[in-house]
């Protein structure tokens, strides 16, 4: 059987691992495995930076409904509470939307949470 030579198979394989490691400092971005250590280090980073994203948005979205509920003297929780009594379904993304872009919309929110129709 003949000898097969894997020379530019690995090559290709480094260059690809070693293009993705751009811009990276000293040794990481042109030694093959202190690149592939950083660059495992820095997907394993962008993963979970993916999964606190969605956590610092929500935080964001109750900051700014609490801000506005404020000056619309109502507490943010008896606001999320009395919105779930009047069946009123906005996520809290759409509710900091409001409070920003439309604050009147929002007063009227608040207005008829402090008012029940019960």
């Amino acid at each position: 059987m003949t000898r097969i030579k894997r020379g530019t198979v690995v090559k290709k394989r480094h260059k690809r691992l070693l293009k993705q490691t751009k811009g990276f400092w000293g040794q990481r971005k042109n030694v093959f495995t202190r690149a592939k250590e950083t660059l495992m280090r820095a997907w394993a980073f962008a993963f979970k930076s993916r999964k606190l994203k969605k956590r610092d948005m929500r935080s964001l979205f109750v900051t700014r409904i609490k801000a506005a509920c404020v000056s619309n003297d109502i507490s943010y929780s008896k606001f999320i509470h009395g919105l779930k009594k009047e069946n009123i379904l906005l996520n809290r993304k759409m509710l900091s939307q409001l409070a920003i872009f439309e604050p009147n919309a929002f007063t009227q929110l608040t207005n008829q949470i402090k008012t029940p129709h019960s």
